[in-house]
């Protein structure tokens, strides 16, 4: 009997991933997982005193809870969900929006190539973080506006590196052919420039998931996240806040346990990424 046809894909890439590859896949399908089910699996509210405030862990509390009898446990997961919303979110607007204007920008060249890589080099030498912390305070807080503010500066690098493959591609001798039959931009755009810059894009996209849920986590922790969600970042937020946190053994579980599910996600992210990237260079693969 044979094999699904997408089930032999599914191995055929597999095998190629490293060990830590295959680790880092591993872990973000169980993160994506929890994040799905968490109205399941969750065994308390994270918006309602689940007990004592400030408990350790125990079998009532696997992560303990912070100082309003909140389950740290199950902010954990809805957390999750927070912040892949969030990656996937910024990923794919930035992600498609960056994309888009790269492969314009190496594709038509001269007026559009200048306008939208001096927007790229002017967004790539503001500080990040700053101008981040301004924008987010000026939109508001919420998953949207963060979204928003997030794609806002992240879009720069995809359009740079797919702007360069573009151009690349378009000195490519087919590609002249094709010009030279007659192909208009639509036809060059659908059948050639897409499917070979898919792979790429999707690898900026997985890169930028990791920094935007970095980047958020950031803005949570500096008090800028919205304050209804709970994400990783706000719950770090009210722990490292809490006078003498430090000085008490509440740091072991408040804090400890979002920090390494937030560093769980980002190293998945990037040990994905990193073998998605050899995965599509052939050149990377046989070295």
């Amino acid at each position: 009997m044979k094999k699904p046809v997408d089930r032999l894909l599914f191995q055929h890439v597999f095998q190629w991933f490293t060990l830590p590859g295959k680790l880092g896949l591993i872990v973000l399908c169980l993160l994506v997982l929890m994040a799905v089910t968490a109205p399941w699996i969750a065994p308390h509210s994270p918006h309602r005193s689940a007990g004592p405030s400030l408990s350790p862990p125990s079998q009532a509390h696997w992560m303990g809870t912070d100082q309003l009898g909140l389950d740290v446990w199950s902010m954990v997961i809805y957390g999750a969900r927070t912040s892949l919303l969030i990656g996937m979110g910024t990923a794919l607007l930035a992600g498609f929006g960056g994309g888009i204007a790269g492969i314009m920008a190496g594709w038509y060249g001269k007026w559009i190539d200048r306008m939208l890589m001096g927007a790229v080099d002017v967004l790539m030498a503001i500080p990040r973080l700053p101008a981040m912390i301004v924008a987010a305070a000026f939109f508001g807080a919420g998953m949207k506006q963060m979204i928003l503010v997030l794609s806002l500066f992240s879009w720069a690098v995809p359009a740079r590196t797919l702007r360069g493959t573009a151009m690349a591609l378009k000195e490519q001798p087919y590609m002249r052919m094709a010009v030279h039959q007659g192909a208009d931009t639509c036809y060059m755009m659908r059948y050639h420039l897409v499917p070979e810059l898919m792979p790429l894009l999707l690898i900026s996209m997985i890169r930028l998931s990791g920094r935007a849920i970095v980047a958020e986590a950031s803005l949570a922790f500096l008090g800028l996240g919205d304050p209804a969600s709970r994400s990783w970042g706000l719950i770090i937020n009210h722990a490292v806040n809490f006078k003498g946190i430090y000085l008490t053994p509440y740091w072991q579980w408040w804090l400890l346990y979002p920090w390494l599910f937030l560093t769980l996600l980002v190293t998945s992210l990037a040990l994905v990424g990193r073998d998605l990237e050899t995965l599509a260079d052939p050149r990377m693969r046989l070295r």
